[in-house]
């Protein structure tokens, strides 16, 4: 277990005057389009032995017609779920286990709430390393079959992932097995904030004015956060930050709650239970970085229900085409509310972050098309 010992996660650091010397934009130009151009900003040892599935550099996208309709004519989308396993887990995953690879790990043992249990399976599976995955028994049946496919020990519980956490802890306790819970270890941070250099580097090395983030653990927000302050004292970025918006369900709202009280950390979030399954996080064991990353960058949290999050998800797919998963749409949802309290500006450059395709969660979707004989014919 990575982990101070005081309990509280640890954090990759880096000799920063040495990469600021070494560090230039130019040279991203022949490097391959994918998250591993940072290789300076990044813990890896020998880049030659990296565990890859082909990540790519996900798009950023305008959201016109939405965005008109918002009156936030600047409104984008950077679309998570264009990543190898569907989800902005592959990132996570590529660092956390290429970096458990140069630690000769050969087990490895998370819970997850399903995402990130899929793509740490298929990249255990890639670099020959055993995946012991528990995850309630409630996540998307999807979550499931992509880890016995790739070769992963599942199992799972009857109840929350705080449940699966407990059950995890006490195999490492009796097994030794690395643990690579979300904060027991500082990797998956690194590849998270890889998400905020692409979004810099597309919009022309420079932050958005606000960035919406769907938050249950909370390590997306913690390293864009991270990174765009590695990137300030490298002298790639000015001192401006984008204002961090942590978007939860109303089901599970423990960052919300934490925020409007004034609080640096959260307490448990009792009953928790959302359709967007990826949030339902009762108590983020980074919830304090969270929180500072929201306060340092006068930003906020807010809660959606289930009900504004699938009408949200109808709503991308139906006006940009695009299939987002119930996380992503919640942020949808989260610019909303800000635009009409005007926290939102019409000037603001705002981005959204959908972590995964909505290809993952068909049960979120009602379809009841007629069923037509072969000899009948289309209405017109």
């Amino acid at each position: 277990m990575h982990l101070c010992e005081c309990g509280s996660p640890l954090l990759v650091r880096y000799d920063l005057q040495q990469v600021k010397a070494s560090f230039q934009r130019e040279a991203l130009q022949s490097r391959s389009h994918s998250l591993w151009r940072y290789e300076e900003l990044l813990p890896i040892d020998d880049p030659e032995g990296v565990v890859s599935l082909g990540e790519n550099m996900t798009p950023l996208l305008a959201l016109e017609k939405l965005g008109q309709e918002l009156g936030v004519p600047r409104l984008f989308l950077k679309d998570e779920g264009a990543l190898p396993t569907g989800t902005f887990k592959a990132r996570g995953a590529a660092i956390g286990v290429s970096r458990a690879k140069e630690l000769g790990v050969s087990i490895l043992v998370m819970p997850t709430n399903g995402n990130a249990g899929g793509a740490w399976a298929a990249y255990c599976a890639a670099a020959g390393i055993q995946a012991v995955i528990v995850m309630p028994e409630s996540a998307p049946v999807m979550n499931w079959k992509e880890c016995t496919l790739a070769g992963a020990s599942l199992y799972l519980v009857n109840g929350l992932i705080s449940d699966a956490g407990k059950i995890v802890a006490r195999a490492i306790s009796e097994y030794g097995w690395y643990d690579a819970s979300t904060l027991k270890e500082p990797y998956r941070i690194e590849g998270k904030k890889t998400m905020g250099l692409e979004l810099i580097e597309q919009l022309g090395w420079r932050v958005p004015d606000v960035i919406l983030y769907p938050t249950g653990g909370g390590v997306g927000i913690i390293g864009i956060y991270k990174v765009i302050k590695e990137l300030q004292e490298i002298g790639q970025l000015d001192g401006r930050l984008p204002r961090m918006v942590a978007v939860q369900s109303t089901g599970c709202a423990p960052i919300v709650k934490a925020w409007e009280q004034g609080k640096s950390e959260s307490e448990f979030w009792e009953n928790a239970h959302t359709a967007a399954f990826g949030i339902t996080v009762p108590k983020a064991l980074g919830d304090f970085l969270v929180l500072e990353a929201i306060y340092e960058t006068e930003g906020c949290a807010i809660a959606v229900d289930d009900k504004e999050i699938l009408e949200a998800q109808r709503q991308l797919a139906s006006r940009q085409g695009l299939l987002v998963c119930p996380e992503g749409a919640a942020t949808l949802c989260a610019a909303a509310r800000l635009a009409q309290t005007g926290w939102i500006k019409k000037e603001d450059e705002v981005v959204l972050f959908n972590t995964g395709t909505g290809l993952k969660y068909p049960e979120t979707v009602e379809a009841n098309p007629e069923v037509l004989e072969p000899e009948d014919s289309l209405p017109g």
